[in-house]
């Protein structure tokens, strides 16, 4: 009886090493499997432009992208484009911050300008097609809901709604100081809306003597345009009597 336990214990004993040997070399195989999912990591070189463009004052570049472009790539073609675009405009504004600390010229400011104008693209042409997606699946546009309100100035401004811990009506210290005493009803801002609305009054009085004046002269210099042309173009002015001046007369007599 114990040689027989014995031996049963051996037997049990080998196969359990075997089997821990076996799930070693397993692991050690898998292990040793040289694959990956990603990219090779870069250094911080990829903040910089290519040593062949340091010293040059002139980069040969393209325009950016435009709307009617944009719109026939699939999301993963934007989502890759964006990337691509948020790298070179990083790289750009660190060679922008390099050229200034060495004090030398950074040529082709307006890359910048290009770059951003492409992401602008792209930030347009997304938003338009989750607009067209919520119209589809709820008849909303699913944008954040827009209002008109008053400033803390008294200028109207677009308002976008946001979530608040509390009710408007219930928050008494911004009803307070917004409306019952403070910033609409206030002196300040009634003597600043008076001078504002001096300053548009006298600035679109000017705009009228401007374009009066202007008419004048064109009637001067050219005494047989096309009347109904000036119109369309002036429509603020009177032509017939910018017509009847001395300075619209010239050294001609008129015709009426």
């Amino acid at each position: 009886m114990n040689k027989l336990i014995n031996h049963l214990f051996k037997s049990t004993m080998v196969l359990c090493h075997r089997s821990h040997n076996a799930v070693i070399n397993a692991s050690a195989i898998a292990v040793k499997r040289d694959f990956h999912t990603t990219h090779t990591a870069q250094d911080l070189m990829e903040f910089f432009d290519d040593k062949k463009n340091w010293s040059e004052t002139n980069i040969r570049v393209g325009r950016g992208w435009k709307l009617d472009e944009l719109r026939i790539k699939s999301n993963t073609d934007l989502h890759k484009l964006w990337y691509v675009l948020l790298k070179e405009r990083n790289m750009l504004y660190t060679m922008e911050h390099e050229c200034k600390e060495q004090v030398k010229l950074f040529p082709n400011p307006e890359r910048i300008d290009k770059v951003q104008e492409s992401m602008n693209n792209i930030e347009t042409v997304i938003k338009e097609r989750n607009v067209a997606y919520y119209k589809l699946e709820t008849g909303e546009t699913g944008e954040r809901p827009v209002e008109d309100v008053v400033s803390l100035i008294g200028l109207p401004e677009k308002y976008e709604k946001k979530e608040y811990p509390i009710p408007q009506f219930m928050n008494t210290r911004w009803v307070r100081t917004y409306l019952e005493h403070g910033y609409i009803n206030s002196i300040a801002v009634k003597k600043f809306l008076r001078k504002y609305k001096e300053k548009q009054y006298n600035e679109e009085r000017k705009a009228r003597n401007r374009d009066y004046n202007h008419v004048q002269q064109l009637l001067k210099r050219f005494p047989d345009m096309d009347m109904e042309k000036l119109k369309t173009e002036y429509p603020s002015v009177d032509i017939e009597k910018a017509k009847r001046t001395k300075k619209a007369r010239g050294h001609y007599f008129p015709k009426y």
